[in-house]
């Protein structure tokens, strides 16, 4: 787990749904005035470098990020939550014409907060927490540590407020986050059953890709007030051997009513903008409740 590294895989199309996600829902959030917490128990480095050795090694930028910046720069209508999610992107590379940086799920958090909001960040590997706790550490507000953020939900949930936002993204790459991912997600509605739980899935040929999306929709049926949402995107194959990540989605758990609405246009367009064959698709579902 340690050994895993997000620099290699940022402004991926993952990432690209992720916080397009992710900043749906914290916009909803800044409505109304009352503060929120979010807790992000897998935060990285909080931003990353694409001109770097990691991030230019596999270019996966140039399947995600890349293909929305560009639709921006020639001036090419884009739905609103991509266009929000490119100035975002711009505002970290400065106002720059140049893709030259891409924020993580904390900066984008972090841009979007207001002083009566919470971060606490939870980030287990010593040189990305070492990054993110000089990028973010002493703000108002922002909490880092350097501490397993699937067991430090207990300590976070409720906040005060009772508006709280928790993603948990882990990497995956043992099989257990799996059982982790779920475990966490379970947690968090008992402890706090109005709680918008984002959580990150791959889609990769492993049983336990295959399932995970089923049984989150199970916890949430039984644990959240609001019911879910899943919005899932493949945009590639896996390879002779069977591997690599053809895709992945974000489940939600006590979605903000306008979600699914703010995704229809979303969906589709990712699907044909960053398609990398032919099947590329979308697919985006809610409970009866959500």
């Amino acid at each position: 787990m340690l050994a895993y590294r997000h620099a290699f895989h940022a402004g991926n199309h993952a990432d690209v749904l992720k916080h397009t996600v992710l900043a749906l829902v914290l916009r909803y959030l800044n409505l109304k005035d009352k503060g929120w917490r979010y807790v992000d128990t897998h935060a990285g480095a909080g931003g990353y470098s694409l001109q770097g050795d990691y991030a230019q090694k596999r270019a996966d930028y140039e399947h995600g990020i890349g293909p929305l910046w560009q639709a921006a720069a020639d001036h090419a209508p884009l739905p609103e939550p991509l266009a929000d999610l490119v100035a975002l992107v711009r505002d970290f590379n400065d106002g720059s014409a140049t893709l030259k940086q891409y924020p993580g799920s904390p900066a984008i958090a972090q841009a979007l907060m207001r002083p009566q909001d919470q971060l606490r960040l939870f980030e287990i590997h010593p040189t990305d927490h070492k990054i993110l706790a000089s990028y973010l550490g002493d703000m108002p507000g922002v909490e880092v540590k350097m501490s397993d953020g699937f067991a430090s939900l207990k300590s976070q949930l409720p906040p005060p407020t009772r508006r709280g936002v928790v993603l948990i993204d882990p990497s995956y790459e043992i099989k257990t986050d799996y059982v982790r991912a779920l475990a966490a997600l379970r947690e968090s509605l008992e402890r706090f059953p109005e709680a918008i739980v984002l959580v990150w899935l791959p889609q990769v040929q492993l049983i336990e890709s295959t399932q995970l999306p089923q049984r989150l929709k199970a916890a949430a049926d039984s644990g959240a007030k609001k019911g879910w949402l899943h919005a899932r995107l493949t945009v590639a194959q896996a390879d002779e051997r069977g591997f690599g990540m053809m895709g992945s989605s974000m489940f939600v758990a006590n979605p903000p009513h306008t979600l699914h609405a703010s995704l229809a246009p979303v969906m589709p367009w990712l699907a044909t903008a960053l398609a990398q064959f032919d099947g590329a698709r979308s697919a985006l579902e809610r409970s009866s409740s959500a």
